[in-house]
């Protein structure tokens, strides 16, 4: 399980921390750090997929005196049966509520 003891600051800060949740399984903190409203019942990460990096392309916003936040990033994969290598490309959205950032959704990019 990731560290809750240092909440994120920025939008950025909280994605690169679901990025690494993801990386070693921590489907907790993904939970944790999804907007209730958003939020699916079940938050797992794929046991599959190997992460193997995270380029952060852009944000918007996202500071610590905003409430909302862009960041724009390509996660590259590898799937665990084949090898076969990938890229996730999203730009994600995100909320701050009672002071804590919140990953809202994502729109999956070519």
């Amino acid at each position: 399980m990731l560290a809750d003891a240092r909440v994120a600051d920025t939008a950025e800060r909280l994605m690169r921390s679901r990025y690494s949740a993801f990386v070693v399984g921590d489907g907790d903190h993904l939970w944790r750090t999804w907007h209730p409203s958003t939020r699916p019942p079940d938050v797992a990460a794929d046991e599959h997929t190997v992460w193997t990096g995270l380029d952060v392309r852009r944000t918007e916003a996202g500071g610590p005196d905003d409430d909302t936040g862009v960041v724009e990033f390509v996660a590259s994969y590898r799937e665990g049966g084949d090898g076969r290598r990938g890229r996730l490309r999203e730009v994600s959205r995100f909320a701050r509520r009672a002071g804590r950032w919140f990953y809202v959704d994502g729109d999956v990019r070519p």
